[in-house]
């Protein structure tokens, strides 16, 4: 008999051999969301997986983001295996996030219908209520290539021969079997809540999450994010560019030149047409928004040097200037200060400092001495012409409520965020927070001698900031601007996997590391940083930008 102490619920028996599912059945659990997976010694493992030995448990469910992709994960397959049941020789393609659900498109001999739809999703309902095992097999890679050779997955069998393992796990639901980044639930019935939306060509597949755990949020249409995903897909196509595959073997040919170059002159062509609607529209006030590692600043002191080539003179403020003292600022609801609520800014001070400027006043601007959590003022007054325009970054820029006192008339409002493009396969997408992760992470060890440890400690703290305070007013923005670059991982790995690796394994983070490692195992690496122009947003978080960042 093996004694196990859970995180939260203290110590609970076990044989040897027993699996972590048949443990948890056994606890009271009543009231909270239900258990996906456990981290055993912080190592993240399959309800299936049995116990061989004394051990730390800690459970893992939909409140939780390793949750909330198993249950994704779990669910998808579900979906995958209802639609080529009912329509044998479908292929499924599992997109990007898309209003808190996944986007899918079907390629069939016909356009599928709302009926058609509706009957996938009684299958899955079916598939559901009887509780089917998702069977985990492992087989040789060049076995697993045949398979998905039989099964015309060619994304898969491509990003199969670059894999470095000998053996490979896949997944069995009835006779479907598949190939997946990461774990899944031992049984359908796990999976209790999805809905399906016809949108646009395909669907989206909606599902609990770590903010909703026990339903379905509520479908919220977000078009201009919609119209981006779309464009980038379009682009990759293009450039033949959609898949990690595609990538590793432009890597393996010594083409990933040109791509970088293309890739970049995408970034400046774009920025510039928004420079050109600006400077049309005459907008005097620039407010730029986005989530952490976004690439913001680089991308604010882009836009400018494009403003400047119309014959503008812009100048920048940054919202974080305007903090409240230190003792002012608020807390959040775990009693640690709250650097990201509105609250924490001097609105009132802030826009009657900006009415002012338009005015054509001269007005003292405040520095804040984050040392000292204080506001200080730089003693050298500024006034700006009639047609110089203002650009300001914040992460509130989006929110009426940072600029009420300014006419929506010279407002521009900019949603700036890295929507990734390409995908592991057919099936796994790369979730845009995970590239912005490792950007940070790069970035907060370059920049502020941070360790991976404290960035992916902070990490939880930095998306719930921006689940409350940016992403519901991303469709407020006027235009959007895509910073991701189908290249960045392969050059952000040389720099993260030595950073993730010292993470001992005592750390709870341990587990996000040993994800974040086998993540960068799929991508080949571009050792030469001199390829990166010094102007491209990647340089603000590798180092060597050409801007101030």
């Amino acid at each position: 008999m093996l004694e196990i102490n859970v995180k939260d619920y203290g110590k609970v028996s076990a044989q040897p051999g027993e699996s972590y599912e048949a443990i948890i059945r056994r606890m009271a659990l009543a009231g909270r969301p239900k258990v996906l997976a456990i981290r055993c010694s912080n190592v993240l493992r399959e309800l299936n997986d049995t116990i061989e030995g004394s051990c730390d448990l800690t459970l893992v469910d939909l409140a939780s983001s390793d949750g909330e992709k198993i249950y994704q994960r779990s669910l998808s397959f579900i979906m995958i295996y209802a639609a080529k049941t009912c329509f044998p020789g479908i292929k499924v393609r599992i997109e990007h996030s898309l209003s808190k659900g996944l986007y899918c498109e079907f390629d069939y001999e016909r356009k599928l219908l709302q009926a058609d739809y509706n009957r996938i999703r009684e299958k899955m309902l079916d598939t559901i209520k009887a509780d089917l095992p998702f069977e985990k097999v492992t087989v040789p890679k060049s076995e697993a290539i045949a398979i998905f050779e039989k099964l015309q997955m060619s994304s898969k069998v491509a990003l199969l021969k670059y894999r470095d393992n000998d053996w490979i796990k896949l997944y069995k639901l009835q006779d479907q079997i598949d190939y997946f980044y990461g774990y899944m639930v031992p049984s359908t019935g796990y999976v209790e809540h999805f809905e399906i939306i016809k949108y646009d060509e395909g669907i989206i597949l909606m599902h609990p999450t770590k903010y909703y755990p026990f339903e379905v949020p509520p479908f919220i249409e977000s078009p201009k994010i919609a119209e981006v995903f779309k464009e980038s897909e379009i682009w990759g196509t293009i450039m033949d560019i959609g898949y990690v595959w595609n990538l590793n073997a432009l890597i393996e040919s010594d083409r990933h030149k040109e791509l970088i170059q293309i890739a970049e002159a995408l970034h400046e062509k774009k920025v510039a047409t928004i420079a050109d609607i600006i400077t049309k529209q005459r907008k005097r006030v620039i407010l730029i928004a986005g989530p952490s590692s976004s690439g913001k600043t680089t991308f604010a002191n882009r836009l400018k040097v494009q403003l400047k080539v119309n014959g503008l003179h812009p100048i920048t403020i940054s919202t974080d200037n305007y903090f409240v003292d230190r003792e002012l600022t608020p807390k959040d609801e775990n009693g640690d200060l709250d650097f990201e609520s509105l609250d924490a800014v001097d609105v009132d001070l802030f826009n009657t400092h900006i009415m002012k400027l338009l005015d054509g006043e001269s007005v003292d601007l405040p520095v804040f001495d984050f040392h000292k959590g204080k506001r200080t003022y730089r003693q050298q007054p500024i006034c700006i012409a009639a047609n110089q325009p203002i650009i300001i970054e914040g992460i509130h820029g989006l929110n009426e409520k940072l600029s009420y006192h300014i006419f929506k008339r010279d407002k521009f409002k900019i949603y700036v965020s890295a929507l990734t493009q390409l995908n592991i396969d057919e099936h796994n997408r790369i979730p845009t927070t995970q590239t912005r992760l490792l950007r940070r992470i790069v970035r907060d060890n370059q920049f502020r001698g941070h360790s991976a440890l404290k960035t992916i400690n902070m990490w939880n703290s930095v998306r719930r900031g921006e689940e409350k305070n940016i992403f519901p007013f991303q469709e407020e923005a006027d235009i959007m601007f895509n910073t991701a670059l189908p290249y960045e991982l392969a050059i952000l790995k040389k720099h993260a996997e030595p950073l993730l690796e010292q993470i001992p394994q005592s750390e709870p983070a341990y587990g996000e590391a040993l994800l974040l490692m086998k993540f960068l195992s799929y991508f080949k690496s571009i050792d030469d940083d001199q390829l990166v122009p010094h102007v491209s947003i990647l340089k603000e978080f590798i180092g060597g930008s050409g801007f101030d960042v």
